[in-house]
């Protein structure tokens, strides 16, 4: 059910892109309290992307979930900051995120929806 999109500037070789992958789909799925095989994470590298005039790193990210709920967004935002600077070096304040929380109709899977 979680959907964690990352999308960064930074150039990032494809050991340390899978490492980094499997450390956000850890990290949502214990932050969600969700099991992690539902847990999926996508990873857009090296994006043209300019953020307060400058090219330097930053990150972009979109969590979706079914039942996110407003009063845990603080401290996913906080996990996901220091993810992406301890993984890719990003500034927490050169990170935007969006989170979202799908009504369980508009959530498709295994061709059905939840």
């Amino acid at each position: 059910m979680p959907y964690l999109h990352i999308e960064t500037n930074v150039e990032i070789n494809s050991n340390k892109a899978q490492a980094m992958l499997n450390s956000a789909s850890q990290t949502v799925a214990t932050a969600l309290k969700k099991p992690e095989k539902y847990v999926m994470v996508s990873l857009k590298q090296q994006a043209t992307m300019l953020f307060s005039g400058t090219s330097a790193p930053l990150a972009y990210l979109e969590l979706k979930s079914l039942g996110l709920e407003e009063t845990t967004t603080a401290a996913l935002s906080a996990q996901l900051c220091t993810l992406m600077q301890t993984q890719l070096g990003v500034d927490p304040g050169r990170i935007y995120i969006e989170f979202a929380a799908p009504e369980r109709p508009m959530w498709g899977w295994n061709s059905a929806t939840f």
